[in-house]
């Protein structure tokens, strides 16, 4: 299979630049929002009227500041270029005016070349060290993003003050009032999976994020409630490429969110948003392909392939430091917490849920078999996440790198000396930086993460994130310590 040559890479650029203005006239669009993900993996926008869209734009962009973009230039350099990606084009579901939203590359203007910490430039280039070790030509992802479907959200902090507070009308802890009905069904503590309505309160709803889903061709195979209460929700889409996916994931997230604000709730993925129940993850399912046919089924371990072993061997290694970008939150290790259904025991298995990565084992076609990672959750920047467990999974096959012997045991029911011989998640984000900042050559392998990448990010989660949660008191320990 050869590389495409420039010239068909511009033909088929314009093809599909001139399917965008095909899409423009069939819906009558009045403006076009051009998307970009910066460093933490939010989407930014600005809005441009249709008039101001023209095939040039494809190739020089729109300038706009970057010094105003978390974790990105500094205000004495802050001019760059978004560049619209035409294979993207969608018809934006929520805003009234008719929009069609793209998605955006970020370039230098100066240059002309692509911005180094654009998250979306990282997996494009990890797709391309994958094509260019001739192991595989595509990796197929999977996420599983759960998330939590709210009535109320509230949250101030102050110098003097700090609360939140959450309501759900499924929740076991919403009482009512005489001013406020509740109706009843309630989902107890870890008792969410699958209750029908009128216990699963939020079905409909689901139901309508799932039209708006494949309205801008994402493919879902299935929505449900998810095991804790307060509406803990799962929708699943089909895999697809890594870039594609994480494309996808971002689209998925903002769809989840304004379909529920439509209906007066709200959605969130944050992984622990209520104590004593469970957290939301996004399990990640990943497999590799070459010339049309799967590399991972074999004779092996639950049907793997010694590749796919070698590939679960590289994950295992770097999970310490891989973390720092699957859960890049100090909510993450709430979740990601021993003795509870969490994945932390860093080791493999094809039934153990509590082991980091399982196989799953629900069909013997060789176009399912696939790995999938229990750890990461829906706070990770897609871009930087699903290339950093790609990168760590070549780097074991490159490397040989064995997985050791997989956990087929009940946890719960482990002794203490096979426990320890058990490696472990991180327990916090503090310990996971550390990692990344001493096991990241794989990372860069293709010049794919760059070092001044890995040093922002790990800056920029120290100082914005960790240090501000440490300097503040926490409510609970004014429940410990204020009569010491």
């Amino acid at each position: 299979m050869t590389e495409k040559t420039n010239v068909e890479e511009q033909k088929e650029k314009l093809k599909k630049i001139n399917d965008v203005f095909k899409l423009i006239k069939e819906k009558e669009i009045k403006m076009i929002d051009l998307r970009f993900t910066d460093l933490p993996g939010q989407w930014q926008h600005l809005t441009i009227p249709l008039n101001k869209l023209s095939e040039s734009t494809f190739y020089e962009g729109i300038g706009f500041d970057g010094s105003s973009i978390r974790g990105w230039k500094n205000i004495n350099e802050s001019d760059m270029l978004a560049i619209p990606d035409p294979s993207t084009a969608n018809v934006d579901p929520f805003m009234t005016t008719k929009t069609l939203s793209m998605i955006c590359n970020v370039f230098e203007p100066e240059s002309k070349l692509i911005y180094s910490l654009d998250p979306r430039n990282i997996a494009k280039k990890a797709v391309e060290f994958l094509k260019s070790t001739g192991i595989a030509d595509v990796a197929y992802i999977g996420p599983e993003a759960e998330f939590f479907i709210l009535d109320h959200v509230a949250y101030n902090i102050n110098e003097y003050s700090s609360w939140y507070r959450i309501d759900s009308t499924e929740g076991f802890w919403n009482t009512g009032s005489e001013k406020e009905l509740n109706l009843g069904h309630k989902i107890r503590l870890k008792e969410g999976y699958f209750p029908v309505p009128p216990s699963d309160s939020t079905n409909d709803l689901r139901s309508l994020m799932v039209e708006n889903l494949m309205n801008v061709g994402i493919d879902v195979e299935m929505h449900h409630h998810e095991v804790a209460t307060g509406g803990q929700a799962e929708i699943d889409f089909k895999y697809c490429p890594l870039l594609d996916c994480a494309d996808s994931l971002q689209m998925f997230k903002y769809i989840v969110k304004n379909t529920a604000k439509s209906v007066g709730k709200t959605a969130t993925f944050m992984p622990k948003p209520m104590f004593g129940d469970n957290g939301s993850g996004m399990h990640t399912h990943i497999s590799l392909w070459k010339e049309g046919q799967p590399l991972f089924a074999g004779d092996k371990y639950a049907g793997l392939s010694e590749l796919a072993l070698h590939f679960i061997g590289g994950i295992l290694k770097h999970a310490p430091s891989i973390l720092a970008f699957t859960n890049p939150t100090t909510n993450s290790y709430k979740r990601l917490v021993p003795g509870y259904e969490a994945p932390v025991n860093l080791a493999y298995s094809k039934s153990n849920r509590s082991a980091a990565i399982r196989i799953p084992m629900y069909s013997d076609n060789p176009k399912s078999k696939r790995v999938e990672f229990r750890c990461p959750d829906g706070t990770a920047n897609p871009y930087l996440a699903f290339s950093a467990i790609l990168l760590a999974g070549l780097d074991g096959i490159i490397n040989k790198t064995d997985p050791g012997e997989p956990l087929d045991k009940d946890i719960f029911h482990m002794e203490e000396k096979e426990l320890k011989k058990l490696g472990h998640a991180p327990e916090d984000l503090t310990v996971a930086l550390h990692n990344l900042e001493h096991d990241n050559d794989y990372l860069k392998q293709g010049g794919v993460f760059t070092e001044q990448l890995i040093e922002t990010w790990i800056d920029y989660k120290m100082k914005k994130e960790i240090k501000e949660v440490q300097l503040r008191p926490h409510p609970y320990e004014f429940h410990l310590y204020y009569e010491v």
